[in-house]
């Protein structure tokens, strides 16, 4: 990432701590790191900066939840678990974006609907993203993937400006 870049998104970030705590000192304001080092990362950092921004932002977590298999008791009265872990599907869209926000451009009264999918290293969209990608384009909404926070700027400067 560019230092304008991690300098905008770090002073972003600072002004909104600023505005929701006044009386806090500088010195011991905590303020979240920027970093792109992983998926986990760039997440953090683009929800801070839009929500730093006056935007609405959240995670989406489509991950199904793990099931231990049954519990029985064995002959030496013991009790031990049989059948493994299995997973159960999860309750979100299939190949639902992994950010969902409301941003305002400047030029309109009312926020647009935008999904942001993180993908770092080699990672690539699965066909149900691709789908999922589609619907939303369809609906009306904006769809972009996000790489690292150079092109995140770029993409969300485009949604303001437009």
């Amino acid at each position: 990432m560019t230092k304008e870049t991690r300098d905008r998104i770090s002073e972003s970030i600072l002004k909104a701590s600023k505005m929701k705590h006044p009386n806090v000192p500088d010195h011991v304001r905590l303020i979240e790191t920027v970093a792109e080092g992983s998926a986990n990362q760039l997440t953090k950092t683009v929800i801070e900066f839009l929500k730093a921004e006056g935007c609405q932002a959240e995670r989406i977590n489509t991950m199904g939840v793990p099931r231990l298999g049954a519990d029985m008791m064995n002959l030496s009265g013991g009790i031990q678990t049989k059948g493994g872990v299995t997973w159960t599907k999860g309750g979100g869209t299939t190949g639902s974006a992994d950010i969902s926000a409301s941003i305002k451009p400047l030029r309109l009264k009312f926020a647009v609907s935008v999904k942001i999918e993180i993908k770092y290293g080699k990672d690539r969209q699965s066909e149900s993203q691709k789908v999922y990608q589609a619907n939303v384009e369809q609906a009306g909404g904006i769809y972009f993937i996000v790489r690292n926070l150079d092109d995140f700027l770029i993409e969300y400067d485009n949604i303001i400006h437009s």
